[in-house]
């Protein structure tokens, strides 16, 4: 991230109103489909986290978070449950791949440890591999729950004709695995690595004439500690050139992640590889990693 952008809590009605309009930039929908300045700004008063990334006077990144429970222990009263929920993040097009969504997650993550809650929440679609990129592999943080069609049909441009599958990561802020990915002390492992150590791919894909991603024929369910689930590389550039085939992509790895987290496995790793003629992106399951917070 350049020197000029600067990140600071957000507290004022004009600000709020800055932060409408960059959320109507990023998913382009209607007044409807953003989170409204007052309520923004009750969330930013009380409890919640409203950061912005500024260019100067111009707002050109976003993260709101509230205060919530864990649902993981509901018999535990709320106080033991405390944690932070990251509903938004976004960063202005003209913006991105500068590091503007890393720095507002660092930024967020030291107003919650100073509140003294260790854990951050959020969904993400999990057919995006730039945001598994950040989240996953960047960030460290884990997943375990899939959501089928977590907000029903949309209506921003980003999110029609699809169906809102979400995955719910954790993010243990204060964990050793955290701060090892932040401080960025160990060299992060490839797929060659994963592949060494035994990783099954549970689905072996193909490209076909176009260069497009075709999904597994078969599916091979994992037995072992580590498997490998390949994702397409840019499923909004897939959405815009097969819609049917990027439908077929959702459902298959619907039925992958949620089955695997069914029998105990993690998202505990994302590799995006770059390099090839054609990149590749290949989320990690690891097995009886559930204490990693």
């Amino acid at each position: 991230m350049t020197d000029e952008i600067q990140i600071r809590v957000l507290t004022t009605p004009e600000e709020m109103r800055a932060a409408e309009q960059l959320q109507t930039l990023v998913w382009q929908g209607s007044p409807l489909d953003i989170i409204p300045g007052d309520l923004a700004l009750a969330i930013s008063h009380h409890g919640g986290v409203v950061a912005g990334a500024f260019d100067g006077d111009l707002l050109v990144g976003l993260v709101l978070g509230f205060i919530g429970t864990d649902a993981q222990t509901p018999g535990r009263v709320a106080m033991a449950r405390l944690k932070h929920h990251s509903h938004e993040l976004a960063v202005h097009p003209g913006y991105r791949n500068r590091g503007i969504g890393h720095a507002l997650k660092l930024a967020q993550r030291e107003l919650v440890m100073k509140q003294g809650i260790r854990l951050i929440s959020w969904t993400y679609d999990p057919l995006l591999s730039v945001n598994a990129q950040l989240n996953i592999r960047r960030l460290g943080a884990i997943c375990g729950r899939y959501i089928k069609d977590a907000y029903g049909q949309m209506r921003d441009g980003l999110n029609m004709q699809d169906r809102s599958d979400r995955f719910q990561v954790d993010w243990w802020i204060t964990s050793q695995r955290v701060e090892t990915r932040l401080k960025n002390t160990r060299k992060p492992l490839d797929l060659a690595h994963f592949l060494s150590a035994g990783a099954e791919k549970v689905n072996p894909t193909r490209l076909d004439s176009r260069d497009l991603l075709l999904p597994s024929e078969e599916i091979y369910y994992p037995e072992g500690t580590f498997a490998l689930v390949e994702i397409p590389p840019d499923y909004q550039q897939l959405k815009s050139i097969d819609l049917e085939l990027a439908m077929t992509w959702r459902e298959q790895t619907s039925e992958i992640f949620t089955r695997a987290f069914k029998q105990g496995y993690l998202v505990t790793d994302f590799i995006h590889l770059r390099e090839e003629r054609y990149p590749r992106s290949y989320y990690l399951l690891s097995h009886g990693e559930g204490t990693l917070g």
